[in-house]
């Protein structure tokens, strides 16, 4: 599915192209809980909610967990940096 320029906001992309955004960044959808998907790293592990007003993400490092939040008016670029390429344990 191709998506929309990494420059629009989240809010501007129809549920399948992030769904399919999410599957391209290596998530896998909850089986019963169909707006979470789970991504796990060598790493680090997070659950992805694809809340109302909000994206959030809940990483689990090290018996830690950090938990952050992204408002759907950010880009699908700035989220991805966040959410799928910065360290949460920074």
């Amino acid at each position: 599915m191709k998506l929309l320029p990494a420059d629009t906001p989240l809010y501007n992309h129809p549920l399948p192209q992030l769904e399919a955004w999410l599957v391209e960044q290596g998530c896998q959808q909850d089986t019963e809980i169909l707006h979470r998907w789970h991504l796990i790293t060598t790493t680090w592990t997070t659950t992805i909610d694809l809340e109302e007003t909000t994206l959030r993400a809940e990483y689990a490092f090290d018996g830690k967990t950090r938990t952050l939040n992204f408002p759907y008016s950010l880009s699908r670029w700035d989220v991805e940096q966040a959410v799928f390429h910065a360290d949460p344990q920074e």
